[in-house]
């Protein structure tokens, strides 16, 4: 004890040095604590309540004699005394127990009020013989269940549990000493220790240390020591052990035995325990003073040493230690404040004590930091950087590593820096710039094997505790290339690890067997960002990679090449396009090759596009049309995204020959060409897989004439299909076009020999040949008037009149017989009309007599009432029913007449047909003139024969 520190970690608290106040009364015979107030039990049989300035709250008469056991209840606001009342019999005891119920106050005269007491009971019965208490404990359960115990001076303890409110109890008693007839062994100190389920009693007499298994039935006794103590020399610990003082030391005890003891000297006359620290009241027997001691065993050291009077209870409560004294004097100490104890020890420069002292009280860690962070200071003052930095990785998370940082920048000290960041990245707090100075430290000393360590030490385990980029780029710029390999690979880091392998090292093989490795999705993203370096360098295998990603070869490919929606979740080929900016060759067998495993890729345009500009460059560079007149302007309009013309040209081998291998090329590229344009817009489409308008605009840039008839013969663009004839000057061949596309009969356009006689007659040369083969097929299907034929091959001077002979022949004798035959039409036309008109006429001016003598409906003679109509029918009135208006026999012939001409009329309305007709026709006059013929297009009102109607009748009803 004597080499133990005193410190002054407890104060007296603001109540300080006060006395119990004048209303106790009698002699405090027992104390207790709890919710926040202090009991005291007098021997009068007063119970009072005192608060926290040790002032009177009230007071009530518990027992008749005296009070001898309380203790408040921590759960319940109940409280338990054990006192002497008045002995209605001598066969009972006058000890009982009773609770109050401190909650409900009932009123005890006209100025008092007492708690409720709830039950009243007799601790002693005939199976329980009465003997001196000597101790007291309650343990509270699940409530409303107690376990009380009750030593006495036999060596027995009487146990009841059980509702005791409700006397719903049983009783048991433990027998603690083996008791001879002439001595007494009183239990005199107990304690309870719960442990889950299992439930114990400690038992102290001043002879033994005995602990009762309470969840055994029978309880078991095993004895922890044949040495007991004296009275007040027994508390427990918040860890559950039981704790006795001797004179000699003070014994700790657990459930298997005695544990440690502290050599304590001095009469323990009270013993207790408060918030980790060993409380205790020693008598110096060498100047009979009595010394308060508050020990801190975890750090060995004396919290708080106070000589006091004779000293007649000890509580805790408010957060304090009450002594009260003989005198009813009382002393409240209260513990000082952690700040308080620090600066106390900071300025005797006993950081240790502070750190021990920190982390026993389970102060929180950035209090912990703080103190270690002032003891490294303290080191780092006296030269000691080993054990400053000790003190400092310690403070790790909570220090700024700044501070420590700074401090060990020296190159002297890059050993303690080294630890120091090795440790905060264990932690994981290590900063971009801590992962670089902690590898510029490796590298600097050149530690190789510390280096490997940092790196490779986590090869087996999850996520690396650096941030990878920095090492990544320090460990590059230093040239450990392996490393910084290392840590990208293991964080998944691929376009770093590509980026080692193909800028510094140009390892470009084991690069492209690295891509292969990677999941497709993050394989295309490395192909997109180094394709163009590993084209540069290894073009067939990075084409064979390529086609992997793009089509998933091997695995997905047997049955998903069909499937638009599997081949949606691949990447396009045209996603990678720009890694072959400088290889259109590479980029033309790429493409050719994807074409030919996916047959209905999401990007078949786009990819029909590139190899079209490809095969029809003239020089395959990227792209002819952009460098020349309208490249922004055709990117507009198509939508097409185009390579730029940035890569040189391929260098033959021998230039001699490179003229003859570039057109042999560009042949070839343009069979190419035609055959993609025949295979991309097969018969059974309306339209294209590829751009028309691009597809026809590289055309005519690259002068590719087979490429354009293709396309604009599948546009049914027929005139701009001879058009590319003419400008060729290829008679035969233009002849032989419009054979092809002018027969009407096959859907073909005829007017196209009319463009092609106009182009013969403009032509200035003599083409009499040609001429006359294609005045055969105007002549045949009629195209053009031979007025206008005359016209147009008037203006050619190199043609003679005997070219059209023959056929001006031909057409006037055609037009004669023609004329010849509308004139007998005329002459027909106008006898019928006369007829027409003369019975006209006589059906107005003369009578008509009526002579038919049979029904026309019936044949049977005709009888009255008879109906006659003015077209010679009779019918008998009853035949022709509700219809006698209308001649049942003309009527069906008339109504034909009437609905031909309702349909000529509705149909001048529509004048699009009407216009149609015109266009479609041959002749067009001749629709018009037939329009006018049948008086739709010019309509005429005849007043005069609106009366001539065959329904006209009359009827003789005589």
């Amino acid at each position: 004890m004597y080499q133990w520190r005193k410190f002054e970690f407890f104060e007296e608290k603001s109540a300080g040095k006060s006395s119990i106040p004048d209303e106790v009364v009698g002699k405090i015979e027992c104390c207790s604590s709890g919710r926040g107030r202090i009991v005291v039990g007098c021997d009068d049989g007063t119970v009072n309540l005192l608060d926290r300035g040790m002032k009177h709250v009230y007071g009530f008469q518990a027992h008749a004699s005296s009070v001898l056991f309380l203790q408040q209840l921590k759960r319940r606001n109940f409280l338990m005394t054990i006192g002497e009342d008045e002995q209605t019999s001598p066969q009972l005891s006058p000890l009982c127990l009773k609770i109050f119920d401190l909650d409900k106050m009932q009123t005890e005269g006209s100025s008092t009020a007492a708690p409720e007491c709830v039950q009243i009971l007799r601790i002693f019965t005939n199976q329980f013989p009465e003997a001196k208490i000597t101790s007291f404990l309650v343990l509270e359960e699940a409530p409303p269940i107690l376990l009380i115990s009750i030593g006495l001076d036999n060596g027995c303890v009487y146990c009841i549990k059980g509702d005791i409110a409700r006397e719903r109890i049983t009783r048991f008693k433990l027998q603690v000493e083996d008791v001879s007839d002439k001595n007494n062994i009183p239990v005199i100190g107990l304690g309870f220790r719960v442990d889950g389920q299992a439930l114990q009693l400690f038992a102290v007499t001043p002879n033994s240390v005995s602990l009762f298994s309470l969840q055994d039935q029978p309880p078991r006794r095993h004895t922890l020591d044949q040495i007991g103590c004296g009275v007040n020399s027994v508390a427990m610990s918040d860890r559950m052990e039981l704790i006795i003082g001797r004179t000699e030391a003070v014994y700790f005890y657990e459930v298997d035995g005695r544990g440690p003891c502290w050599a304590f000297e001095g009469e323990k006359k009270f013993l207790g325990w408060f918030r980790g620290y060993l409380l205790c009241v020693i008598a110096d027997q060498r100047n009979g003073k009595n010394t308060f001691n508050v020990y801190d065993l975890k750090n060995r050291l004396i919290a708080h040493s106070l000589v006091v009077k004779e000293v007649s209870h000890m509580v805790c409560e408010w957060g304090n230690i009450i002594l009260i004294m003989s005198d009813k004097t009382t002393l409240s100490i209260g513990e000082k404040d952690m700040e308080s104890k620090l600066d106390m020890l900071f300025k005797k420069n006993l950081y240790t004590v502070a750190i021990n002292l920190v982390q026993s009280q389970q102060a929180d860690a950035a209090a912990t930091a703080e103190v270690l962070r002032k003891y490294g200071d303290h080191l780092y003052g006296k030269q000691d950087y080993d054990e400053a930095m000790a003190q400092y990785i310690h403070t790790i998370g909570h220090l700024e590593p700044s501070f420590v940082i700074q401090k060990f920048l020296d190159a002297q000290r890059i050993y303690n820096l080294t630890n120091y960041l090795e440790k905060l990245h264990e932690k994981g707090l290590a900063s971009k710039d801590h992962t670089t100075l902690l590898l510029n430290c490796y590298t600097k000393s050149k530690d190789v094997e510390k280096l490997d360590m940092f790196i490779k030490s986590e090869e087996g385990s999850g996520e690396l505790k650096f941030d990878v980029e920095t090492a990544i780029r320090v460990c590059r710029a230093a040239g450990y290339h392996e490393h910084a390999m290392f840590v990208a690979k293991k964080a998944g880091k691929h376009e770093w690890y590509l980026k080692i392998l193909l800028e510094d090292l140009d390892r470009f093989q084991e690069a492209l067997q690295y891509i292969s490795s990677l999941e497709p999705s993050q394989a295309g993203v490395t192909m997109k960002e180094y394709g163009k370096i590993l084209v540069d360098h290894r073009p067939n295998e990075t084409i064979k990679i390529l086609l992997r990603l793009c089509t998933e070869e091997g695995e997905s490919s047997k049955g998903a090449t069909s499937n638009g929606t599997y081949l949606s979740m691949l990447p396009s080929p045209v996603d990678f396009l720009n890694i072959f900016v400088h290889h259109p060759r590479s980029l033309m067998e790429f493409l050719e090759k994807y074409t030919s495993k996916v047959k209905d890729s999401p990007a078949q345009v786009e990819i029909y596009n590139t190899l079209l500009e490809l095969y029809l460059s003239k020089d395959l560079y990227f792209p002819s049309i952009s460098q020349e007149n309208g490249g922004d302007t055709l990117r507009a309009i198509t939508g097409v995204p185009y390579l730029s013309r940035a890569g040189s040209k391929e260098k033959l081998d021998a230039e001699g020959d490179a003229d003859t291998h570039k057109i042999k090329d560009r042949l070839e590229r343009h069979e190419k060409g035609l055959r993609l344009l025949n295979s991309g817009w097969p018969s059974d489409l309306e339209n294209p897989v590829y751009d028309v308008d691009l597809a026809i605009i590289l055309c005519e840039m690259n002068a590719f004439k087979e490429g354009l008839l293709f396309l604009y013969e599948k546009m049914m663009l027929y005139k701009e299909v001879i058009s590319c004839y003419m400008q060729a000057h290829d008679h035969e061949g233009l002849i032989a076009c419009c054979k092809r596309l002018g027969d009407s009969t096959k859907g073909g356009d005829p007017s196209l020999w009319g463009d092609l006689l106009k182009y013969f007659g403009e032509l200035g040369e003599d083409c009499s040949k040609e001429v006359k083969e294609v005045l055969t097929y105007i002549e045949k299907d009629d195209i053009l008037p031979p007025v206008i034929v005359i016209q147009i091959l008037s203006k050619n001077p190199c043609l003679t009149l005997s070219v059209v002979k023959d056929y001006i022949a031909r057409k006037l004798d055609q037009e004669s017989k023609l004329i010849e035959e509308d004139r007998r039409s005329i002459d027909k036309y106008q006898e019928e009309t006369l007829v027409m008109k003369k019975e006209i006429q006589d059906l107005r001016t003369n009578a008509r007599i009526f002579q038919l003598s049979k029904c026309t409906a019936c044949t049977f003679t005709l009888d009255l009432p008879a109906v006659h109509f003015m077209c010679m029918h009779s019918f008998h009135l009853r035949c022709l029913g509700d219809n006698e208006k209308e001649c049942p026999e003309c009527a069906p012939e008339y109504r034909s007449v009437l609905d031909m001409k309702r349909s000529l009329e509705q149909n001048a309305k529509d004048q699009d047909r009407f216009f149609q007709q015109v266009k479609s026709s041959k002749n067009g006059f001749s629709v018009i003139a037939e329009y006018f013929g049948k008086g739709i297009v010019s309509k005429t009102s005849n007043g005069s024969t609106d009366t001539l109607r065959s329904g006209t009748s009359s009827t003789n009803g005589f």
